[in-house]
């Protein structure tokens, strides 16, 4: 056999690692958990549907089982999940678990987007899937589109955008989209930032970053480096939530986006909030812990905030 193709073209273990001749071994977020229609998980329904046939684009939407009352109209959440933009699903144990557990606490529905990965689909295509998945959330505002739940139970006064990590940048560049593009008349209540992935504060990129986006232009690429985009001042949202951990290799990222929001010209509200003695997604992987549920609980309570206005 070649040597050649063991080459490692990028590995971040024990999660990851793709090889120079195109092999890919995924070890975080294969598994895949399947729908639970009848509500039996933390007594919240959910199902997988198709977005784009075309590409293959899909989601899993979740509703709490006693939500499902006519005329009631719950927050509806946009979940972005996290993994570098080269791992994670919906469907796997964590990420189905945690955004369950999400729209149970918020007694919200969420749209959890499965966006396509690299290196199979290099950036920019996470993006473009992600945008096409929240055009097709705002397809329902006016109760016309092709998912009943969204038609009939969600509140269109009341969308939010939330992520972790990679999806956490995702969470800010749709929010940025959705202020230079029309959203079907739709305006963003708030946008949730958990632990999210930037560029360093110095202004550079990291060997992950190349490696999902070979054409990105490095620190002056707006979609890593909020801090270079002068669409910033018209982000489409009132209201912010940076979450970040103690000791997170990432906290300074999202301390420094918080900063980056403070100092352009955009008016609205930023609220940081960091878990002592953690490590990044900390409330992924030790989802039952105080801090975790705590974490939980607050994301909850910044989407039910604006249940009133």
């Amino acid at each position: 056999m070649d040597s050649s193709t063991n080459e490692v073209a990028h590995e971040y273990l024990p999660y990851f690692r793709a090889y120079k001749d195109g092999r890919v071994e995924r070890f975080f977020g294969s598994d895949r958990v399947p729908a639970s229609i009848d509500g039996s998980q933390n007594g919240v329904c959910s199902k997988d549907v198709v977005v784009v046939s075309e590409t293959g684009l899909s989601a899993r939407i979740f509703i709490p089982a006693g939500a499902t009352k006519p005329g009631q109209k719950l927050p509806l959440v946009v979940y972005y999940h996290g993994g570098g933009f080269f791992m994670g699903t919906p469907f796997c144990s964590v990420y189905n678990n945690f955004v369950s557990s999400l729209a149970a606490k918020a007694n919200a529905i969420a749209v959890s987007v499965d966006y396509r990965l690299a290196p199979e689909h290099y950036v920019p295509v996470a993006y473009e899937d992600s945008w096409a998945a929240l055009k097709w959330v705002a397809s329902h505002c006016n109760g016309e589109g092709p998912e009943a739940w969204l038609n009939n139970y969600a509140d269109f006064h009341r969308v939010f955008l939330a992520g972790d990590s990679a999806g956490g940048n995702m969470v800010h560049n749709m929010a940025i989209q959705a202020s230079v593009e029309n959203l079907n008349g739709v305006k963003l209540s708030g946008i949730c930032l958990i632990q999210p992935y930037f560029g360093r504060q110095d202004g550079g990129v990291d060997k992950c970053w190349t490696f999902v986006c070979p054409t990105t232009s490095g620190s002056d690429d707006h979609r890593i480096n909020p801090s270079v985009d002068s669409r910033l001042s018209s982000l489409r949202c009132n209201r912010v939530l940076i979450c970040v951990a103690e000791k997170d290799n990432l906290k300074e990222r999202g301390l420094f986006y918080s900063e980056t929001l403070r100092d352009s010209e955009w008016v609205g509200e930023v609220e940081i909030a960091e878990t002592e003695g953690e490590d990044h997604v900390f409330h992924l992987f030790n989802p039952n812990s105080e801090k975790a549920m705590a974490l939980l609980e607050k994301i909850a309570l910044f989407i039910n905030q604006h249940n009133a206005g």
